[in-house]
């Protein structure tokens, strides 16, 4: 049986070819037949009111068919219309129009029939409509004024045409309007912006309205649109104000998106399935929103879905039911963003599924016509015969309708007629002729007799046999006139009788004979096929750098099939040469002389003959310098034309053309080959040979499927491999080569397992690869075991004793025979346990940390395996300063190979250890040795588990400390040593102090007070000192030198910090510089006025510290508010302060994590009324300062006479009477000032009360500190500061002070001192 098969996918070049030929069977027109529609017009067809108009509607058939048409339903009477004619022998209508008839008058549905004697076909319902381009209705468009930023809409509003008109926007110099994402017309036609620019501004938008049938265009009306920066309409709007009006128009402010079109959230779409689906959004906004679109529950179809109108506008293309769905646009920008949910639903019309065909039977058969859609919603099928309705038409017993299918049995002649299938639903309809024709007809073969068909070598060839008959006839076909059938994988049978030889190739060259034979009779048919060998170019065209009015040649030279005649034609740029004669084409090359500028370009070789074409490129390129154009150096070309000679059993030559070396000789070639049997698509090396050999001996192992390619090597690189070879299968033979890698090695004390690795496939010789696994035990007088596996690479010998040598080889087989004898290897069987434990195990204590272990080997048959080393476990049993068991921790230490001792470090001293010993083998570890104990003695402790300093008085501490967390023995006492270290980092004289071992506290007495001391603690016994633990403490001030909180102006208090540090003896010591421990900020001091307070500290620790305050209204939970300090300096002014708050303010350093002072409270002065403001500009008050000044002068001057005579003013006075010991007005060493600092008084009682800030403790002051920050004692909160704290306002107090105030501070005698003090 012959076989049949329909056109593979991949036969892409002969789907056309095929369609035709495997079409329903045409009817020969010599033969009886019903009418057939050929032609007619579209269903929907609008004309040119001004032309005639042409309804077209050709048939064929047999006998020819008349024709007559209908209009509107009712029959059309041509005859009667002088300006309608029917073309002769054609059923096509000629309306003449031109000569006075009117297109409208001709509107309407029109329907075609063609009928004969056989049956009658109609044509589709063809709806006539004049197209239609009407002229703009007038409107008074008003002038669009704008603000910048704003969005605007130009409405179009085109007349209503048909078909509609297309939409575009221009200015009066018919120049298209630039569009962009601001500004773009909508679907509509409307132009939208979505904010405006002033360069919007212009008289001259004009919507245009083309209407394409009528080749016509109309103009609406420009529109004016002005737009109103922000700047020019402050300008308007201040020339028409008064200085005093507020005027101002607000900028031009960012907004976010708001959708132009569609409006609100959600909208529906319905689109016909097959049509173009298009979606759009336009929003408005500043900056110009982006849109973006995506699909909800899905993806957006691929390949189908563009972006148009820069995406505002969503296009799918084709779309079917499965794109229904809600599209969601998003517009958005900066600010925010919108979105538009548009629900689409996908309708069709109907299309088909199975469309009816025409149906050729002979009397008494049976037959089928079938009519399927779709669509949704779902069409109705209905059936009409010769143009009736079925229902009403003529009863016919053979015709059986069912649904979409008409049954036809034991048809007769009179049963010849045409149906008509009609698939409708609200959207459209569908309509099919199909004839049912009855004849008696012998085949016949259509196909010209000895038809000559030619194709190229390795592509398909087509042999046709197109026939008829009726009965259908069956084909068959033969090679050559006597030829046997045609059957086999090779060829392809096709229903219309077409033979297809997939890949023709030269021997498929010959004649062949098509036969048709049915009941009535047989034909046959020959025709010829001649395979040709493909058209190449063998030297191609090749880039070129010339210089101008050079001269300059491209070759092409061509291999071609001696029976073909080609030619030659060459291209520049893919546009035929210039007409210049300076183009000279000869045989095989382009030659171009004296070469210009324009002569750049690519230039093309075209070969073509009648069966194929081939073609090549090269780029030519035209440099004015230098004189030589530079050799371009490249990788070779492949080599080409690959040939096998010689062919034998274990050899081959090859043969090859090398491909162009580039300017580069070529240095070798490379050949690999592939084993298409056993891995097709791996190439691998094969052997490579000098540059100048072309030809090649190579050695070829048995059962290969050879393919060779060759690839050419230069200085610059490896060329592309060349086409493969044509396949050589070599013959199979014994294996050469027997299995690597043979190891025997046992998984179970009673087996041993053989592995090895497998040959690979072309190392086999032949099919059938198997191994012969033999095997034997060493140093016994056995014979061989032996038995022969499939391609495998492990075999299990069980049964075998444990841990014993065996001899081992592993030989290749194969179906023709046996490889090499193999060499023999040895292997083990399985391992068990060790028998038995070391023995004589000795433990040698080498100090408190470090042991080492002796043990005498176990005898080598006992370890019933390979010896891998011995393990020792040991472990501490308990520590002998706590009598106190643990749980138990064993550590495992392994030492390799038969060795016999090893050293356990990192014991613990004083401690009682035990160890035992293992033997260990490839299977696991021997028993243990019995349990040893050793203990290690006596080592320093480690450190105390802490030291705390506590109760600091005027001259003593109290220190407690904890025990050492390991003892490491016997504790025998505890070493304390301390030392005392001054404000300036100096470390005084060591004391040392031995500690009874049971004692945890101790009470330091006599020391000094208020000073730093540092203390060194570490515990002993018999062996040494452990590491030490240090602490630092300091003893408080006497109570005379303790500072209360001040009740004053500004409320401050100065907290006083402890330290840890050691004790320091009464006597002076001798000190030594060391490194401060931490740094530290104490004394914090401020001075408030009405709107900003002088703060100002004192700093201990390394220089360059870069400060900062940070300050809070008191008693709120809110955030520090931070200042940065510039420099150094240890003052600094908060200003914008709120008058009659109270403030919380604390100082800390950059780069210090944490370290900051404690806080410091103090509250500004209430607001002063306004009319106090300006009262230094009053008279009166100028002239009592003018007196104020004087009498201040008077006192200085009195106040210096006193001094340089000895005596003493009140002040002083009270200086030596109220001396403070840790006060000092100058230091008696080198005369300078101490550092003095106030805070003003009180707004509300105005009090005189001062406090003093302490000097340091090492009786040092800074220039800067003292200078910095002096502030009036007087009433008033009217002080102002500069920010290096200085102070620069009036000053004014009593002259009395009020004793009642509690103790007084005391003052510096400096001038400014002395003033504050007489004023």
């Amino acid at each position: 049986m012959m076989k049949k098969k329909s056109i593979s996918a991949s036969k892409a070049s002969l789907v056309i070819f095929l369609c035709q030929m495997i079409s329903a069977l045409d009817v020969p027109l010599d033969l009886s037949q019903p009418p057939t529609i050929t032609q007619q017009s579209p269903k929907d067809y609008i004309v040119d009111p001004r032309e005639n108009i042409v309804i077209q509607c050709e048939a064929k058939g047999k006998p020819p068919p008349s024709f007559s048409w209908t209009r509107n339903g009712t029959h059309f009477d041509i005859d009667k219309d002088a300006q309608v004619t029917m073309k002769p022998n054609s059923g096509t209508l000629v309306i003449n129009i031109m000569n006075g008839g009117k297109a409208e008058a001709y509107e309407g549905v029109y329907q075609c029939t063609a009928r004969n004697e056989r049956g009658a076909a109609i044509s589709n319902n063809i709806v006539i409509r004049p197209s239609r381009s009407p002229l703009w209705t007038k409107e008074k468009l008003e002038p669009n004024q704008v603000r910048e930023g704003d969005s605007l809409v130009l409405h179009c509003r085109p007349p209503v045409g048909l078909p509609p008109p297309i939409i575009f926007w221009m200015d009066n110099a018919f120049q298209r309007l630039p569009q962009s994402e601001r500004v773009s017309q909508g679907l509509n036609g409307d132009l939208y912006f979505s904010n405006v620019q002033p360069e919007d501004t212009r008289e001259d938008y004009i919507c245009y309205a083309r209407f394409n049938h009528t080749q016509t265009i109309q103009q609406k009306q420009p529109i004016s649109v002005k737009v109103f920066s922000m700047d020019s309409l402050n300008d308007t709007i201040a020339a028409n104000l008064s200085d005093t009006d507020i005027y101002g128009a607000k900028p031009v402010t960012e907004r976010q998106p708001v959708l132009l079109t569609p409006t609100g959230s959600t909208s529906t779409k319905v689109e016909l399935r097959g049509n173009v689906l298009l979606l759009e959004c336009i929003a408005a906004g500043l900056p110009t929103p982006v849109i973006r679109w995506i699909k909800e529950g899905g993806e957006l179809p691929v390949n189908r879905t563009f972006f148009e109108n820069f995406k505002k506008t969503l296009k799918i293309i084709d779309v079917s039911e499965a794109d229904s769905g809600n599209y969601k646009c998003i517009a958005r920008n900066m600010l925010g963003s919108v979105h538009h949910v548009i629900s689409v639903t996908v309708k069709a019309a109907p299309y088909w599924i199975t469309a009816p065909r025409n149906l050729v039977l002979s009397p008494g058969e049976d037959g089928t016509l079938i009519c399927r859609a779709n669509g949704n919603p779902k069409p109705n099928i209905s059936w009409f015969a010769n143009g009736v309705p079925i229902a009403i038409a003529p009863e016919d017993p053979s015709r059986k309708v069912d649904g979409d299918t008409i049954i036809f049995s034991h048809v007769q002649e009179r049963s010849s007629a045409v149906y008509q299938c009609n698939a409708s639903n609200e959207y459209g309809y569908l309509l099919a002729n199909a004839f049912v024709n009855v004849l008696a007809e012998p085949p016949r073969v259509l196909t010209p007799a000895n038809k000559l068909y030619q194709v190229i070598a390795d592509s398909p060839a087509l042999l046709n046999c197109a026939y008829f008959g009726s009965p259908k006839p069956e084909i068959e076909w033969f090679k050559g006139v006597k030829g046997s059938i045609l059957r086999g994988n090779e060829y392809v049978f096709h229903d219309n009788g077409t033979l297809e030889i997939p890949v023709a190739q030269k021997d498929s060259t010959g004649t062949y004979t098509c036969v048709a034979r049915n009941e009535l009779g047989k034909v046959q048919n020959e025709v010829r096929l001649e395979v040709k060998d493909p058209t190449m170019i063998i030297k191609q065209p090749e880039y070129k750098v010339i210089q101008r009015y050079g001269q300059v040649s491209f070759e092409c030279i061509i291999k071609h099939d001696s029976t073909l005649l080609p030619t030659v034609i060459w291209l520049k740029d893919n546009d035929e040469l210039p007409d210049d004669e300076r183009f000279l084409v000869g045989k095989d090359n382009l030659t171009i002389m004296n070469v210009t500028d324009k002569d750049d370009g690519t230039y093309t070789c075209i070969v073509n003959t009648t069966l194929d074409s081939v073609s090549a490129s090269a780029v030519l390129t035209v440099v004015a310098a230098p004189p030589t154009p530079a050799i371009i150096y490249a990788r070779p070309n492949p080599p080409f034309d690959l040939e096998l000679t010689g062919q034998l059993e274990r050899s081959v030559e090859l043969s090859w053309i090398p491909g162009d070396e580039n300017n580069s000789p070529i240095k070798n070639f490379v050949i690999e080959y592939e084993d298409g049997l056993h891995e097709p698509g791996v190439w691998h090396y094969q052997t490579e040979v000098p540059g100048t050999q072309t030809t090649v001996q190579l050695k070829l192992s048995p059962y290969v499927n050879y393919s060779f390619r060759v690839i050419a090597v230069n200085e610059i690189g490896r060329s592309q491999p060349s086409e493969p070879s044509e396949q050589y299968l070599t013959k199979s033979a014994n294996p050469d080569e027997n299995p690597s890698n043979v190891q025997g090695i046992g998984s179970e004390p009673d087996n041993l397992v053989i592995t090895w690795e497998s040959l690979k496939g072309f190392q086999s010789n032949g099919p059938g690869l198997q191994y012969k696994v033999s095997w034997r035990q060493k140093d016994v007088d056995d014979e061989w075991t032996s038995v022969i596996v499939a391609n495998v690479s492990k075999y299990i010998v069980s049964g075998t004793p444990t841990f014993v040598p065996y001899e081992i080889k592993v030989q290749a087989l194969n179906d023709l025979g046996y490889a090499p004898e193999p060499s023999e290897v040895i292997g083990h069987s399985g391992e068990d346990l060790p028998m038995v434990a070391p023995g004589n195990v000795q433990v040698h204590v080498i100090n408190s940390t470090l042991a080492k272990v002796h043990w005498d080997p176990v005898p080598l048959k006992t370890v019933r395996g390979h010896l891998q080393g011995y393990k020792v476990y040991y472990w501490k049993v308990q520590s002998l300063s706590r009598r106190s068991r643990r749980h138990v921790e064993k550590k495992i230490l392994t030492f390799r190979g038969n060795k016999t001792f090893g050293m356990l470090p990192g014991l613990e001293p004083y401690s009682s250890y035990k160890l035992n010993v293992r033997v260990v083998n490839g299977k696991g570890e021997g028993p243990a040795s019995p349990d040893k104990v050793f203990k290690t003695p006596e080592g320093v402790p480690s450190s105390p588990s802490f030291l705390k300093i506590t109760n600091p008085t005027l001259d003593s501490l109290t220190l407690e400390w904890g025990s050492p967390t390991h003892p490491n023995g016997v504790l025998t006492s505890y070493i304390l040593k301390f030392q005392p270290i001054n404000n300036t980092h100096e470390l005084g004289p060591l004391v040392e102090i031995r500690i009874p071992a049971n004692e945890s506290s101790l009470i330091l007495k006599n020391l000094n007070y208020s000073t730093r001391y540092k203390f060194y603690f570490n515990a002993q016994t018999s062996v040494g000192s452990g590491s030490q633990i240090t602490e630092e403490a300091v003893t408080i001030m006497d109570e005379a030198g303790i500072l209360r909180p001040a009740v004053g102006a500004g409320k401050g208090y100065s907290e006083i910090l402890f330290a840890t540090s050691p004790v320091m003896h009464t006597v002076r010591p001798t000190f030594y510089k060391v490194q401060p421990l931490y740094p530290r900020i104490r004394n914090v001091t401020t001075a408030a006025a009405e709107t900003y307070a002088n703060i100002s500290w004192e700093y201990e620790g390394p220089d360059h510290a870069n400060f900062y305050v940070e300050y809070g209204v008191a008693g709120r939970k809110e955030d520090w508010k931070k200042e940065i300090v510039n420099g150094s300096r240890s003052f600094f002014v908060l200003k914008g302060l709120t008058p009659g708050t109270a403030y919380k303010v604390r100082v800390g350093a950059e780069g210090l994590s944490g370290f900051r002072s404690s806080e410091d409270v103090f509250e500004t002065g209430p607001a002063m009324a306004s009319r106090q403001i300006d009262i230094a500009t009053q008279g009166w008050f100028i002239g009592l300062m003018c007196a104020v000044a004087l009498l201040i002068l008077i006192l200085l001057i009195v106040c210096f006479i006193r001094r340089n005579k000895g005596g003493k003013y009140p002040v002083k006075e009270k200086e030596d009477a109220h001396a403070d010991p840790e006060i000092q007005p100058m230091k008696e060493d080198d005369g300078t000032f101490g550092e003095y600092r106030s805070l003003e008084s009180d707004a509300e009682d105005h009090k005189p009360l001062k406090k003093g800030s302490r000097t340091p403790s090492d009786r040092t002051v800074k220039k800067e500190d003292s200078d910095d920050s002096l502030v009036d004692y007087g009433e008033g909160v009217n002080g102002q500061f500069n920010e290096d704290g200085s102070f620069i306002g009036q000053y004014s107090g009593k002259k009395e002070k009020e004793p009642a105030e509690g103790n007084e501070s005391s003052e510096a005698p400096s001038p400014v001192n002395a003033m504050n003090s007489f004023v």
